[in-house]
């Protein structure tokens, strides 16, 4: 399989922890978002959406979105599994999940930030505000949602799942930009479990060949 991401994309991020759960091999093809490659040609005929990550499967085929592609791996290579055996863990799983990366993710990606200052003009100081703001009112309901489940090492349970792959990227994204995340006690011990875990080591951005320190 060959990975086309960015070592500092959050969807980036939450496929190279599902590939380092799953032990599945990968080539890994930077794409530097800041320099503009994802918008070039050669990337076009990759991701017709110009978005990261996009994965091309064994047999060729290229898939897009990060949660279409980690429900992907997790159909094709089902152990460990990254979603409950049943229905409804699956969906607070995935409703977790989704609270990170269709709630707050969308607000402050590159392209929303960038908007932000080239267009509309909003200065770093703002820019940065709005970042934190969006940041810490996402994480804040989804320490809510946590706080109704059974307690558990990871987001849900012992094992990590779907929910883990989307929430280490965001906190990783927070911590450059300052949130605070005080009060976030069952997210961050999360957070923390997660990071002890020889495969988030290994999918972080310090560990990525196009890391830029």
């Amino acid at each position: 399989m060959k990975l086309y991401n960015y070592f500092r994309s959050s969807a980036s991020f939450r496929v190279r922890i599902a590939l380092e759960l799953k032990g599945l091999a990968y080539e890994y093809l930077p794409v530097h978002l800041v320099k503009g490659e994802h918008r070039q040609e050669k990337y076009t005929a990759v991701s017709a959406s110009q978005l990261v990550p996009a994965l091309e499967t064994d047999d060729g085929h290229l898939l897009s979105q990060s949660m279409a592609i980690i429900e992907y791996l997790d159909e094709t290579h089902p152990e460990p599994p990254l979603l409950p055996r049943d229905a409804l863990g699956r969906a607070r799983v995935r409703a977790l999940a989704q609270l990170i990366a269709c709630e707050i993710h969308p607000l402050n990606n590159l392209r929303v930030l960038k908007y932000l200052t080239r267009e509309l003009k909003v200065e770093e100081a703002a820019k940065n505000t709005w970042y934190r703001h969006w940041v810490r009112d996402g994480l804040e309901k989804f320490e809510q949602e946590l706080a109704r489940l059974p307690a558990g090492t990871y987001c849900w349970g012992d094992t990590p799942t779907l929910a883990d792959c989307c929430l280490v990227p965001q906190v990783f994204n927070g911590k450059r930009f300052d949130v605070d995340f005080g009060g976030l006690t069952r997210t961050m011990a999360a957070f923390d479990a997660c990071m002890r875990h020889p495969a988030f080591q290994k999918a972080q951005p310090s560990s990525c060949p196009d890391n830029e320190a």
